[in-house]
């Protein structure tokens, strides 16, 4: 039996159809597309009038290549989310890199500090989780008119299929699910004046939403289930990787999410100092860290060197004596206008070349995981032989040399589509 798993991130959207071979996932990834934030009035927001075009475009190509799929299912990443009124989207989608929490956050905190949401939540501090988001919605009326909202996987499967859902391990990206109850905590909900009626019943990964809708089947040329996978694309990548034992992982896209599986969430006072958050897991906890990633590199080689290929770059990387670190996660490489510049003015004018540029990015990841890392050990209080690294950045032999050099562990680099294997897993489970 066919799969199909639609695994979209921050730069570009994949379709990838999979099928169990002598008990292991084989895959054909049959669409690609470009996707990116759009700035308008002033704001970063999503366009997902075109995100779903291309989920209906690449549905149509996988039908036509392999139709009999039996099932899909849809994971992006987290926090960002759309606002319904019965069944019409409220306009616009916002991107979690908008600056329009920047009041919400200061209002959250003077209601609920912020010591009081991680012992409830032990969801780490970001200015643009979820909680922050849609308090910055009611405080400029856009919740008045809510009946509803949907993550953005859960949003797409719902233009899908015409139903409504909540997917675990993507709520627990909102800042609003109790690490104890594993539910929307009502008491925040009541706390922050939000409307009760937008916080639903949470499904897990492996539920079935049902068929597509008829517009779209007669669109795509056929009709499956449409499945909830885990939807927030890093917890689909752990359950992508092939460990061995319980280690360290770090999903390596535009973020670098660092994390290890724990048994039940851990919210003490050193996990708040440290800034880890727990997130749902198949059947287990997310104990881990957002931190910087490709997003550094990326927009450094849209700047200096657009139409380079990457091993090229690495090259120059490799060849330059650079040995400036930075703060990879500090705020001005968040969404800066220029990422050239922020880089110049941190390392105060001292990168030259191009080479240096990009081997101060990596030193600085490489860097930002040793200390993530350490932060870890402590926390939990275990050694850590090995660090597996999956995504776009597991393919960098360059971040990968340094990473391991940094950390003193041995770095598993797998690059492998972990997500959309992890999307394909719990599909096929659902299936028997």
């Amino acid at each position: 039996m066919m799969y199909l798993a639609i695994d979209i991130g921050a730069s570009s959207g994949r379709h990838i159809v999979g099928w169990s071979e002598n008990g292991k996932i084989k895959t054909d990834e049959v669409y690609r597309f470009f996707n990116s934030i759009i700035e308008k009035d002033g704001h970063l927001l999503w366009d997902t009038e075109k995100l779903l075009n291309n989920v209906v475009q690449g549905i149509k190509i996988a039908f036509e290549k392999y139709p009999k799929t039996e099932s899909l299912s849809i994971d992006t990443w987290g926090v960002d989310y759309v606002l319904l009124n019965e069944n019409e989207a409220l306009p616009p989608c916002y991107s979690y890199r908008d600056n329009r929490t920047e009041n919400a956050v200061q209002e959250v905190h003077k209601i609920i500090p912020f010591s009081g949401l991680y012992s409830r939540t032990g969801t780490q501090f970001q200015p643009f989780t979820t909680v922050y988001q849609l308090y910055a919605d009611k405080l400029s009326g856009r919740l008045d008119k809510a009946t509803d909202f949907l993550m953005i996987p859960e949003y797409l499967m719902w233009r899908l299929t015409g139903v409504k859902s909540h997917e675990y391990t993507n709520a627990t990206t909102t800042g609003l699910v109790n690490a104890e109850s594993g539910i929307f905590d009502r008491g925040i909900v009541k706390k922050l004046g939000f409307p009760e009626n937008l916080f639903t019943k949470l499904s897990y990964p492996g539920t079935v939403l049902g068929a597509m809708k008829q517009e779209i089947s007669e669109k795509v040329n056929g009709n499956c289930n449409v499945v909830l996978c885990a939807t927030h694309d890093t917890a689909s990548a752990v359950e992508g990787i092939p460990m061995e034992g319980n280690q360290p992982y770090i999903s390596s896209g535009t973020w670098s999410l660092l994390g290890v599986k724990t048994m039940s969430p851990i919210t003490s006072k050193a996990c708040k100092k440290a800034n880890y958050s727990n997130e749902g897991g198949v059947g287990y906890n997310r104990f881990q860290k957002n931190i910087m990633g490709m997003w550094l590199v990326n927009n450094l080689k849209k700047e200096l060197c657009p139409d380079k290929p990457f091993d090229e770059i690495v090259a120059e990387a490799e060849k330059s004596d650079c040995d400036i670190i930075l703060d990879a996660n500090a705020n001005e490489f968040l969404s800066p206008k220029s990422m050239k510049d922020a880089f110049d003015k941190a390392a105060e004018g001292k990168l030259k070349s191009v080479g240096d540029y990009f081997r101060c990015a990596y030193l600085s990841l490489a860097d930002s995981y040793k200390n993530a890392l350490a932060e870890m050990e402590g926390i939990t209080r275990e050694h850590y032989d090995k660090l597996y690294i999956v995504g776009g950045g597991a393919k960098n032999k360059l971040l990968n040399d340094m990473t391991a050099k940094a950390t003193g562990k041995e770095v598993i680099a797998l690059p492998i589509e972990a997500t959309a294997l992890g999307n394909l897993k719990i599909q096929m489970e659902a299936g028997k």
